[in-house]
């Protein structure tokens, strides 16, 4: 590996060194990642696949699009990231996905998944409009099979008739195990008996002929391109050829040399061509492999143990909102929960053992998902759909039309939002506050901490409308959380502290309710007065609340984990213009620029959003105000 300087001298290798190689490169993607954390599983699979690739592609003229990126560890590392691999998901390091600000051979930036079909035919489309034939590859994983959008491009790529290679990397499982007709459908193609007895009965019957061992060799390895062909006729109308795509596989993902036959085969095939790659998750990790769910997004771990390496905190937000939810299933029969693809992910996992009959798991299909969930409740139920804020995104339009135009009950619970860290700008729940609040009957609310959490949900579940709950990614503060339900006053804030006549009331939202009360405590040591509000309620506005402070403070401030143009800054600034209130504004959050991977605390700071920086910019704005500052004193830091 210290010898490869570029992807095209993988083309001057031969089998042996290429295999040599793999084991390389799967140690490096292993050492990594035990100190990093980082999506293993996913690309200690895609290793030999990699390999196989671009030794025949020629990637000055070709071009490979990765769906999700999860599996692009190795292409990374071949395409002259190497010595930079120990920054992977750091801050001012590599990206864990590929970026096209970040080498010439990410062709397409990616994070979310099922994209990589309508990329690559696009890609290849301006490539022949403007004169230039390299081949187009697409790699995408059976798990991002289920989205939707592949469906899409597969039926386009079809009638185009374009010579487009889709890699079908088929790992029998995505971020959870795979389900629903697409995964047992693929199963069957791997697992056709008469297939598989007469690949093993041809082989033994060359083996038993009178030849010598090279010469029977040549024969069997001349047979693995005729028996890819003569399988579709054993099983016969696979759905991609419905598609207009030929079929060539299941092949091993893990046999160099049977995935460098086929692939150097394929360019003579005029038409679309899809090649079935199965692959083992986590291949030559024997703890990835036992537990590939564990390890598809993992943290820092023990190298040799695999136990992952975790410093004691207090129960997550995931962790809260499962055992809600759990709960108030057992007392409301009519809750049901969904979610595309992410049961462990989303704390579902529980739900799904106690209420097997009243959970889904959808696949990664994020459109269906609200649609689905929105006809169960417009048929009498009550479900919960539980998405990551930055792929809840994808089901705008079904929010929209499917469940808020009808004001149906469906809960949204938004986990990982706003600044989610080291998977950076693709993974970031930041948008959500501002792209849901202008949709009609929606209501959104944003706990203070695990409690508030907790309390919200029983909450929703009272209404029947549509509700959405933000939370963030990680551990709560350790609170006391009641388990006996508390009157949750709907569209309510709360103070946290407040006096009648204040120099700043800072209203905060979620996640930063805590950062202003640090911020508050710093104001204090400078003797100027300050009201605290948790907003809890970012949809329906507390208009009440807003009336009272505008009235009895000089400056008010809000505080958000999101973006700002359109948050809930910008839904305070909206009713003082609407009041006629004339008063000054300062607004804290997430300006108008897509925000890089690196630890969450790191990422605030970047983001203006810690205590200290609140602080600073209150005094700053207090002072343009001309509004009376005492004396320095003495003050903490946070």
């Amino acid at each position: 590996m210290e010898k490869l300087n570029s992807p095209a001298e993988l083309r001057r290798m031969n089998l042996y060194e290429l295999k040599i190689l793999a084991d390389e490169v799967r140690e490096l993607i292993l050492d990594t990642v035990s100190k990093t954390g980082g999506h293993l599983a996913p690309s200690l699979g895609t290793v030999e696949l990699t390999l196989a690739l671009y030794s025949v592609f020629d990637l000055s003229i070709d071009k490979v699009i990765w769906d999700v990126g999860h599996q692009t560890y190795t292409h990374k590392i071949l395409t002259g990231r190497r010595d930079n691999f120990h920054t992977l998901r750091q801050q001012g390091g590599i990206s864990g996905f590929p970026r096209r600000i970040e080498s010439p051979f990410d062709h397409f930036g990616v994070g979310h998944a099922s994209t990589s079909i309508s990329a690559a035919l696009g890609i290849l489309t301006a490539e022949e409009i403007q004169g230039r034939f390299g081949k187009v590859v697409a790699v995408i994983g059976d798990g991002a099979l289920t989205g939707g959008e592949s469906f899409e491009a597969l039926n386009h790529a079809g009638q185009l008739k374009k010579k487009l290679i889709v890699i079908l990397n088929d790992n029998e499982m995505s971020i959870a195990k795979n389900v629903g007709a697409l995964s047992e459908y693929l199963s069957e193609i791997r697992l056709a008996p008469q297939y598989q007895r007469a690949k093993k009965e041809f082989e033994g019957l060359m083996r038993n002929l009178p030849l010598p061992d090279d010469i029977a060799d040549k024969i069997i390895s001349a047979a693995r391109s005729v028996r890819y062909g003569v399988k579709s006729a054993i099983v016969p109308n696979t759905i991609f050829e419905g598609f207009g795509f030929a079929y060539l596989g299941p092949i091993d993902g893990h046999d160099i040399a049977v995935m460098q036959d086929i692939f150097s085969r394929v360019s003579v095939i005029d038409e679309p061509v899809l090649i079935h790659v199965h692959t083992t998750k986590g291949k030559g990790y024997k703890p990835a492999e036992m537990s590939p769910e564990k390890f598809h997004g993992v943290g820092k771990f023990d190298k040799v143990t695999g136990e992952v390496i975790k410093k004691p905190s207090p129960p997550s937000y995931t962790e809260i909102f499962g055992k809600a939810i759990v709960d108030c299933a057992n007392e409301n029969d009519k809750i049901v929960a969904v979610t595309a693809a992410m049961p462990a992910g989303t704390g579902l996992k529980n739900f799904s053992v106690n209420f097997p009959r009243r959970f889904f798991d959808v696949g990664i299909a994020e459109e269906h998902a609200v649609t689905f969930a929105a006809g169960m409740a417009a048929n009498g139920l009550h479900p919960v759909v539980a998405i990551y804020s930055t792929f809840i995104q994808r089901a705008y339009d079904q929010i929209v039309h499917d469940v808020c135009l009808q004001n149906l009950p469906v809960i949204f619970c938004l986990d990982r939002a706003g600044l989610v860290g080291e998977d950076g700008a693709t993974h970031h729940g930041v948008f959500d506050i501002a792209f849901l609040r202008t949709i009609p009957n929606i209501n959104i609310l944003a706990p203070k901490d695990e409690n508030e959490l907790r309390q919200m949900i029983f909450a929703a579940v009272k209404k029947k409308m549509p509700v959405a709950i933000r939370y963030p990614r990680g551990a709560g503060y350790g609170v006391k959380v009641l388990y006996i339900t508390e009157d949750l006053e709907w569209g309510k804030a709360e103070v946290i502290s407040r006096n009648n006549r204040a120099d700043v009331s800072i209203i905060a939202v979620g996640s930063m309710v805590q950062a202003a009360i640090d911020a508050a405590k710093l104001l204090r040591e400078r003797n100027i007065s300050v009201n605290v509000i948790n907003a809890r309620f970012i949809k329906p506005l507390d208009t009440a609340m807003l009336r009272r402070e505008a009235a009895t403070s000089k400056v008010l401030v809000t505080c958000e984990e999101g973006a700002l143009n359109g948050g809930f800054g910008s839904a305070v600034a909206e009713f003082l213009a609407d009041e006629n209130i004339s008063m000054p504004l300062l607004r804290f959050g997430i300006k108008d620029s897509f925000v890089e991977h690196g630890a969450r605390n790191k990422l605030l700071e970047i983001c203006g959003l810690t205590p200290a920086q609140i602080y600073g910019k209150i005094i700053e704005r207090l002072k343009e105000e001309k509004i009376f500052i005492p004396a320095v004193t003495l003050r903490k830091k946070f």
